[in-house]
């Protein structure tokens, strides 16, 4: 009876083990074959719509690269996957414009900004943007630049860096960045709003054939001999989303979560960051100061309403736990 028993048991733990190592090995093959069609799809309802890019097809192309080329760079781009998200979240917006959903506000915002935040000169009341238009430099015009080319690289860099040193704090950053975008693409349906260099250029009159517009950006383009910004938003995805300002919001999500790892250096440059985009995005013509104001209200909302509430859901932890231990372990499986 005691062998029988040994055997049996032997025999259980071995096939536990088979199953354990068989499931592990065909993971990757599993979800690349998930991550290939979902990524044909993706482009080929892009190319039915606002139409196939060069850039989408690089994009796809290095993440689904990245997830089968090793086990390390897997883990690497399917924790970053989560910017992938907000990257065609905010692509998909062109299929279908905020515009046509509710109407867009010239007016009544330009006159609340004078209202708050006027600048009174000889020549009558100024908005900021307005005050800045006669009164720039070259030193201001490097400074914003500088600041706006950097208004994505540095929420990515910093998430690349707590991927490498912690873990459990990178889920959190960039779930709660996800969820902040989210709010500010609602609101941008919601409440459709001209960004103040439209008024500059075409007044109060609604154009949805305008394209986007690097503004006084382009002073700075000027000065460094490349069109970089005139690049850029040329390719924005919605003229009529000024209001919140997501470039104002992104600083706030970051701070928030640098400041938790202590350390005075990072937290100061991550505290000048968010001050000088948000200098840039009204000094550019982007951006209202109310646009900015509502940007980091976002992005507060969305910091306190993900901890306050999606973190205390059990369903939600639990889903963060086992992701934590995907990209931490050695292993495959989830």
């Amino acid at each position: 009876m005691r062998r029988a028993g040994v055997s049996a048991h032997g025999k259980t733990g071995t096939s536990r083990s088979e199953g354990a190592i068989d499931t592990a090995a065909d993971f990757p093959r599993r979800a690349s074959l998930i991550n290939i069609l979902l990524s044909i799809a993706y482009l080929y309802f892009i190319h039915c719509t606002t139409g196939l890019k060069i850039e989408h097809i690089g994009l796809i192309g290095v993440y689904n690269l990245g997830f089968v080329a090793h086990r390390t760079t897997r883990k690497l781009v399917s924790a970053l996957a989560v910017f992938l998200i907000f990257g065609i979240l905010y692509d998909i917006m062109k299929v279908h414009p905020n515009y046509l959903v509710s109407t867009v506000d010239f007016e009544d915002i330009y006159n609340l900004e004078k209202l708050l935040f006027g600048i009174h000169t000889q020549s009558g009341v100024l908005t900021v943007n307005e005050y800045f238009q006669y009164h720039h430099s070259t030193t201001l015009d490097l400074t914003a630049g500088i600041f706006y080319l950097n208004w994505m690289s540095v929420p990515l860099l910093f998430a690349v860096y707590l991927y490498f040193s912690d873990k459990k704090l990178y889920l959190r950053y960039a779930l709660a960045f996800l969820f902040v975008n989210i709010l500010g693409f609602c609101l941008y349906y919601i409440y459709p709003a001209a960004p103040p260099w439209y008024i500059a250029q075409y007044g109060f009159v609604f154009d949805d054939t305008v394209l986007g517009s690097a503004a006084d950006l382009l002073r700075f383009d000027e000065l460094v001999g490349i069109g970089i910004f005139e690049t850029i938003y040329t390719r924005n995805s919605n003229v009529f989303a000024a209001v919140p300002s997501l470039h104002s919001a992104y600083p706030v999500v970051v701070l928030y979560y640098g400041a938790k790892k202590r350390i005075p250096l990072l937290t100061g440059f991550l505290a000048v960051y968010m001050l000088g985009i948000w200098f840039a995005a009204v000094y550019s013509g982007h951006h209202y100061i109310i646009d900015v104001i509502l940007g980091v209200l976002c992005a507060i909302v969305g910091i306190v309403v993900f901890h306050g509430i999606l973190l205390r859901r059990p369903g939600i932890r639990a889903l963060l736990a086992r992701y934590e231990r995907f990209i931490s372990s050695r292993g495959e499986a989830l």
